[in-house]
């Protein structure tokens, strides 16, 4: 099993939950509001007058053999919108229950 951590603008929210329903990954965890900032590029996402976009989030768990196609489909909305910004991240998971 893996955890995959999805942050992304808050104008890509329903591609990003369209892809979850595609391959079929029910469970997943959603953080509405989140600031910050790029890496490499973009503008912060604070919420603020100066900077007003916001982010989101989500974590989802899913099988191995999920992984590799959920990354590929991501970096492919990320490129569709690169302004936006959309990031990643794929980390093992030792147990649950």
């Amino acid at each position: 099993m893996k955890s995959i951590f999805i942050t992304f603008d808050q104008s890509n929210k329903d591609a990003v939950l369209a892809l979850l329903d595609r391959y079929n990954c029910r469970g997943y965890t959603f953080f509405e509001q989140v600031q910050g900032r790029g890496s490499k590029t973009g503008d912060p996402h604070h919420g603020s007058h100066a900077w007003p976009s916001m982010n989101s989030a989500i974590i989802t768990i899913v099988s191995d053999d999920k992984v590799s196609v959920l990354l590929e489909k991501l970096k492919e909305l990320d490129e569709e919108f690169e302004l936006l910004g959309l990031r990643a991240f794929v980390w093992n998971i030792e147990q649950c229950y």
